[in-house]
């Protein structure tokens, strides 16, 4: 007996199943609906390729035209935000912040001036919980459903189609992007109510940003006590200490490459929005508060366009020692 094969899941059935499970009537499916993609940035453009793969009818925007252009070239269509609103009946959003998805949406021709009642829009940008309650909420009086759903993975995530996808929102909203979630990701998961999946993302960038602040500390230590860096890497990375933080970073920091998947300046971004939620809901973060000096210091010293393993730069530079082979 054949094993049963989600049809949705177009990655799982073509790679386990190829040869003995027929997709085409599921491309048939997915195209039926125009889905709009806005942002396409680090993040967004190989998003919305892996979304043309799967055989959507994709309408894309970003202010850059190269971007733009890459992604026509893939099989997308080109609109304004407008003709999205109007066009589409799913729309996902993946911009740098809450002021842009915002502006977007909102603004002088954006999407909600045309959107129609029953259409889903879902944010998968790293915002904060207020701002994606605001645009719920709003959208909701048009009678559209709205999804709060970031990611974690960075862009080798993104090129792969394995994010880990964390949704705020109403269930049945969440079920209607869930087919597009399967094409994203490797696992999508409805945290709860709106702002959910924003939350768990400010949650999850304390987690990476402070780990890779805590491992260049002590590989700068190392390395000044004159350790391989690449020793110690492998004598550590199967123990306790071991993480998938060190693997992602301790190679790249050690070849110097600070060529960005997930740039400084967006988690700089992200870690201001975890002090200013927190203080606004009284919760103190003394490690995160102090992060955010870093990253700031950071910012002042020109490294925002490094990747977030280029935080290690801060501690070499108190300690006047390079992490390298």
């Amino acid at each position: 007996m054949k094993k049963w094969c989600n049809p949705w899941n177009y990655k799982v059935c073509n790679k386990k199943y190829s040869g003995r499970f027929d997709t085409t009537h599921i491309r048939k499916e997915v195209r039926r609906m125009k889905v709009g993609f806005i942002g396409l940035g680090i993040m967004g453009r190989p998003m919305a390729k892996n979304i043309l793969k799967a055989g959507v009818d994709l309408l894309v925007a970003d202010l850059n035209k190269e971007a733009v252009a890459d992604v026509v070239a893939a099989g997308a269509e080109e609109a304004s935000y407008a003709e999205i609103g109007e066009r589409c009946e799913r729309i996902i959003i993946m911009v740098p912040s809450g002021e842009i998805t915002k502006s977007i949406l909102f603004g002088e021709g954006g999407v909600a001036s045309t959107v129609k009642a029953g259409t889903v829009i879902c944010d998968m940008s790293s915002v904060t919980p207020v701002e994606s309650q605001d645009c719920y909420q709003a959208l909701k009086e048009k009678g559209v459903g709205f999804v709060d759903a970031p990611v974690s993975g960075g862009e080798p995530g993104a090129i792969a189609g394995t994010l880990a996808i964390m949704a705020g929102g109403d269930e049945k909203d969440f079920n209607e992007m869930k087919e597009y979630f399967d094409i994203l990701g490797s696992s999508a998961l409805l945290i709860g109510g709106s702002g959910s999946g924003s939350v768990t993302k400010l949650a999850n960038q304390v987690i990476v940003n402070n780990t890779i602040a805590v491992v260049s500390e002590a590989f700068v230590l190392a390395a000044k006590a004159g350790a391989d860096p690449q020793k110690v890497y492998e004598a550590i990375r199967g123990g306790l200490a071991g993480s998938a933080v060190l693997d992602a970073k301790i190679p790249m920091i050690v070849e110097r490459n600070f060529k960005p998947g997930g740039p400084i300046r967006i988690n700089h971004k992200d870690i201001k929005n975890v002090v200013n939620t927190a203080h606004s809901i009284d919760v103190p973060i003394p490690y995160t508060a102090q992060l955010y000096e870093i990253l700031q210091t950071l910012k002042i010293h020109g490294h925002m366009n490094d990747d977030h393993g280029g935080i290690v730069q801060y501690f070499e530079k108190l300690a006047d020692v390079e992490v390298k082979k």
